[in-house]
């Protein structure tokens, strides 16, 4: 097996801002620390999966500005291949502005910019760089029709599908056809298949209803519980890992990117889950998205 993946999906910058408290609607919490990091569901997959060890391509558009430099300097630095990293001279760079409180709880909010202009035409230009892949990852930041497109051209090609399918919207039963494997968590899964997830039990029911959409394999993400494995008509629960957290931005994404580097690499369904749970309980251990995302070494260090 090999470990090449391509990413296709949303760059974001993230602007923070850590608080005692999440503001209620019409509140101002005052005495919070402000930071910047790098983020947008796709790059911090495309992160997540170059630091665990994996030949990342990445898929995506940023604005022609200073955040747009920063990003792709970002993911040069990273290791990325940037050449289908399209600069939008028409939008500016997605921005995320992100309050943290104590906990590590956050709510965020997303002006996606550049994100909305990747094309099913910016996919079709990736052709040879998707053929070549181990794994084509994907979330729901940038348009439905060129995550379609994506999923439709690395089935194509026998190319393993992971979608992750946040931010939460109903799904075409085309698309799912072609999803290797899927990962929801609790309020996603809901969203798709109208089963509320509150035990293993509820967990099995809605992975049942996914399959019998076509999806191969159902991971549904728990938080610090772990992940519901579902496949070939059975599940288990994968367990996650006790740690003290301090942001929970990008736990899924991270999570979803090592996952590719793990099944790329050849672990069975259970190791790779295991594996991409470690990274998701270590990124939330330090603050942003991108500055989150777990090396290989650390991946290794902590299963040990």
């Amino acid at each position: 097996m090999g470990n090449r993946i391509v990413v296709v999906g949303s760059s974001n910058t993230d602007m923070i801002v850590k608080l005692h408290h999440l503001p209620k609607p019409g509140e101002t919490v005052s005495g919070g620390a402000f930071s910047t990091a790098a983020g947008g569901k796709g790059a911090n997959q495309a992160v997540a999966a170059a630091r665990a060890g994996a030949e990342v391509g990445f898929v995506a558009r940023v604005g022609e500005d200073s955040f747009g430099e920063q990003a792709i300097a970002g993911f040069v630095g990273d290791g990325i291949d940037v050449r289908h990293v399209t600069r939008d001279s028409a939008s500016p760079s997605g921005v995320a502005l992100i309050f943290v409180d104590d906990g590590g709880e956050n709510c965020i909010a997303v002006a996606p910019g550049a994100n909305g202009g990747l094309t099913p035409e910016d996919v079709e230009a990736a052709e040879e760089l998707i053929n070549g892949a181990d794994a084509v990852v994907m979330q729901l930041e940038t348009p439905l029709e060129s995550v379609e497109r994506a999923a439709a051209l690395a089935r194509e090609h026998g190319v393993r599908v992971i979608l992750n399918p946040a931010p939460a919207r109903p799904l075409s039963d085309e698309l799912l056809g072609n999803v290797s494997i899927l990962t929801p968590n609790e309020s996603e899964a809901e969203l798709l298949t109208g089963v509320q997830v509150t035990d293993d039990a509820s967990a099995e029911m809605a992975a049942q209803a996914l399959a019998a959409k076509g999806v191969e394999a159902v991971i549904l993400t728990l938080g610090s519980r772990g992940a519901y494995v579902f496949e070939s008509g059975s599940g288990e629960l994968v367990p996650g890992f006790e740690v003290q957290a301090v942001d929970t931005t990008a736990a899924g994404d991270v999570f979803n990117g090592t996952l590719a580097v793990g099944l790329a690499e050849g672990m069975p369904l259970a190791q790779a889950v295991r594996f991409a749970n470690a990274a998701g309980a270590l990124s939330v251990t330090k603050l942003g998205a991108q500055p989150s995302a777990p090396t290989r070494s650390e991946i290794e260090e902590f299963l040990g």
